[in-house]
């Protein structure tokens, strides 16, 4: 999958969600969704992410704006994140890693000299158009929501 830009069509996707929900972008038509996607529940940046945007989630709210995190994990797993840290924002489960795939995060990654497969941490702003609007990759998650906050004022 080539890389996507600005401009490009966010692909589709419908998975099963926290709470025995589903999350779905088509679902989301016609509203800004922030997309963003993370390695694992429960380990410090990934931790710190999901707080930072539950810390802004009220003020992405007034704007008309969800937020999705997609991860490979379980949908289990992200009820037990949410809950211990009591985040309010919707999680995914892209257990199959097809989301990811499509959205060509899901990349070689190296640790120790080790290669292996994961999720590239990336945020995607899709806007009421369905369009990538803005794409931060390799996410360093200080400032990271208030970064993407300050895009979603600008849609």
């Amino acid at each position: 999958m080539s890389e996507l830009v600005v401009g490009d069509v966010a692909p589709d996707f419908e998975l099963e969600g926290d709470g025995g929900n589903r999350v779905s972008l088509s679902a989301l038509k016609g509203k800004p969704v922030v997309v963003y996607f993370y390695p694992k529940d429960d380990t410090p940046g990934c931790t710190k992410e999901a707080i930072a945007f539950t810390e802004q989630s009220d003020a992405f709210a007034k704007l008309g704006v969800t937020i999705i995190g997609l991860s490979p994990d379980t949908a289990a797993k992200h009820d037990k994140f949410i809950a211990k840290h009591n985040l309010a924002i919707r999680l995914g489960a892209d257990t199959e890693k097809k989301v990811a795939e499509a959205y060509g995060v899901w990349v070689e990654k190296s640790m120790y000299g080790k290669k292996y497969m994961g999720v590239e941490r990336t945020t995607f702003l899709v806007g009421a158009d369905g369009k990538i609007a803005e794409v931060w990759r390799k996410v360093k998650v200080p400032g990271h929501a208030d970064a993407v906050l300050e895009a979603a004022r600008a849609l």
